[in-house]
């Protein structure tokens, strides 16, 4: 079911995330569902359990060769639950990032360039992985909405924000 997804100004994306304590459920797959109809629907990147009003740890994310995102590379679909990120290294990259609850905007944000997550999948089985660029991004953008971090928080220098219309007016681009 394709659920509404709380816009910046919702207090509810402010909130702490709970950890996820029982897995396999049908209220969990069902959640899971949800968020996959939903990022599908709105040609998402990916997907925090917070932004539809869920306080949970959960985060979905994937992209697959896109003409719309003509420069990312593949990111494998993936369900992430009770996330913990280490960055490997201090290396920071800058990179243009837009959100679906912060529709039609983008902006420059600082990640880590290259990280290692941990966490499990929707039946509990442990994910470890080491990833860089784009895929790492990603990560880092939706695990911050379980922390009730939204990208333009983020943002160091606000010349560099705005509404993606105006700032690539020849693109059409996928929200994360």
């Amino acid at each position: 079911m394709i659920r509404e997804v709380l816009k910046m100004g919702d207090p509810r994306l402010l909130e702490k995330s709970r950890p996820v304590e029982a897995f396999g459920t049908p209220q969990l797959r069902g959640l899971i569902a949800d968020m996959r109809d939903t990022m599908a629907h709105l040609n998402g990147a990916g997907l925090a359990a917070p932004q539809i009003g869920v306080p949970l740890r959960v985060v979905i994310f994937g992209l697959t060769r896109n003409p719309r995102y003509p420069d990312a590379e593949e990111v494998p679909h993936t369900v992430l639950i009770n996330p913990v990120i280490t960055p490997l290294d201090d290396e920071m990259e800058e990179g243009w990032e837009g959100c679906l609850s912060v529709p039609g905007m983008r902006g420059v944000v600082p990640r880590f360039k290259r990280l290692r997550y941990t966490g499990f999948d929707e039946s509990g089985k442990p994910i470890d992985r080491s990833v860089e660029g784009f895929h790492a991004r990603v990560v880092q953008h939706e695990c911050d909405h379980l922390d009730g971090i939204l990208y333009p928080m983020r943002i160091r220098d606000m010349s560099k924000f705005g509404f993606a219309e105006v700032l690539f007016p020849d693109q059409e681009l996928i929200d994360e």
